[in-house]
C-alpha cells in the first residue's frame, strides 16, 4: 500500500489480494499514478481506468472514494493474454 498526496486530498493506492506484483512493478506503478495527478479527482467512486504498458500490459485501476480516496490495482493482464475485437474479429492486440 502506497500514500500520496494530490491538490491537498490524501490518496491510498493498493494492490488487489488477488495478483501477485513484484516491488519493482508496484514502484513503476506508482509513478505512473504520479503523473496522471491531476486527473485522478476526475474520476467519480465506483469509476475504473486502465493504464496500457508495453512492459506489463494492461493495468485496471477501480477507484473509491467513500470512505477515503482509494485506487486498487485490481488486475493486471499479461500482454500475451490482451486481444483487440475489430469488425467481427478477434485477434492479439498489437502492442
Amino acid at each position: 500500500m502506497y500514500r500520496f498526496s494530490i491538490d491537498k486530498e490524501d490518496w491510498i493506492l493498493r494492490f488487489s489480494p488477488n495478483i501477485q506484483v513484484p516491488k519493482d512493478v508496484q514502484l513503476t506503478i506508482v509513478n505512473w499514478i504520479i503523473q496522471l495527478g491531476n486527473l485522478l479527482p476526475s474520476y467519480a467512486h465506483g469509476q475504473s481506468f486502465l493504464i496500457k504498458s508495453e512492459e506489463e500490459g494492461i493495468i485496471v485501476f477501480n477507484v473509491e472514494k467513500v470512505p477515503s480516496l482509494i485506487l486498487t490495482v485490481s488486475n493486471i493482464i499479461p500482454k500475451e493474454k490482451c486481444f483487440h475485437q475489430k469488425g467481427k474479429l478477434i485477434n492479439h492486440w498489437k502492442w
